[in-house]
């Protein structure tokens, strides 16, 4: 018969281990074949469950991390060629993270990958390897779920996504010896190669700073001090200046204005003119066509 103290020591004990093993990831996986015609929904219904199941119950990295921890992102697949094995389509890649001493979440990463390409039969197990390529489709998922884990990372610790760039880079070098599209490099300004090479090369890697200090600095500052925190945003700014500057067509900055624009309309509503004016003057000279957003933070208005 347990006593009330070994039955204390075994709650604790399930619960550290709840929290080192859970994985990072919380993933909702779509897969839309609704502009595939003629073909039956199975092979995509397992689709789903099988890349559900990968990116969900594999742990990628040594932290410690609890389950409300997790990060939540988004995979929304979009079929539009199947010739069985092969299927073509987009990807859409969401990913947040919550605010600290507040419920609000906010944006990461939102991207839509236009090459998407590879080759799965209904019933097929998704392979994992640490080393070798085993397919676009399990190259493709691991490719997004270190940038995903690198990104947040990113905005809780200076540069704390380091390791998982790497992953994520060793992915691309295997996967451009495949003859894929979407991994190499000079290929276009937003396949995988550049997407990865917006965070990790020298010219562009300010954007990273640039998590760090409008998230960790700023956003998560709000709830205890809103001026204080908008101030630290604004001053995280000068990172998207200096990528702009050494790389105007870097894939980072669109992938900035699609997270955080609306955010940072609603964020300088209680601004001061001053303070506004700063912020529009590092914004409008890297996205000089969002007139109708740089007005709004200008006016301080949210309409």
């Amino acid at each position: 018969m347990m006593t009330a103290h070994t039955v204390t020591a075994l709650f604790f004990l399930l619960l550290t281990a709840s929290y080192i093993e859970a994985q990072e990831l919380n993933c909702r996986v779509t897969v839309d074949r609704s502009q595939v015609q003629g073909t039956g929904v199975a092979v995509f219904a397992t689709l789903e469950d099988a890349i559900s199941d990968y990116l969900n119950t594999r742990k990628r990295t040594d932290a410690s991390i609890s389950t409300n921890e997790r990060i939540d992102c988004t995979f929304f697949f979009t079929i539009t060629g199947y010739e069985p094995p092969e299927m073509s389509g987009t990807l859409q890649i969401q990913s947040s993270r919550p605010v600290y001493n507040s419920v609000y979440t906010t944006t990461l990463i939102n991207f839509k990958d236009n090459k998407i390409n590879f080759k799965y039969n209904e019933g097929d197990p998704l392979v994992f390897s640490e080393n070798t390529f085993e397919g676009n489709l399990t190259s493709i998922l691991d490719f997004y779920a270190y940038l995903i884990i690198a990104i947040d990372f990113d905005s809780f610790s200076p540069r704390g996504g380091e390791p998982y760039y790497k992953k994520a880079q060793d992915i691309v070098y295997r996967a451009q010896s495949s003859g894929e599209s979407g991994w190499r490099a000079f290929e276009d300004t937003r396949n995988r190669s550049a997407l990865l090479s917006a965070y990790t090369d020298t010219h562009s890697s300010a954007l990273r700073d640039l998590l760090y200090e409008y998230h960790r600095n700023g956003l998560d500052l709000m709830a205890l001090s809103p001026d204080k925190g908008r101030h630290a945003i604004t001053s995280s700014l000068i990172h998207l200046q200096k990528v702009h500057e050494a790389h105007p067509v870097s894939v980072g900055l669109e992938i900035f204005r699609d997270a955080k624009l609306d955010e940072l309309v609603n964020l300088y509503t209680r601004a001061g003119q001053e303070e506004r004016n700063k912020a529009v003057g590092v914004l409008e000279k890297v996205y000089p066509s969002e007139t109708q957003r740089m007005a709004m933070i200008k006016q301080g208005v949210n309409k």
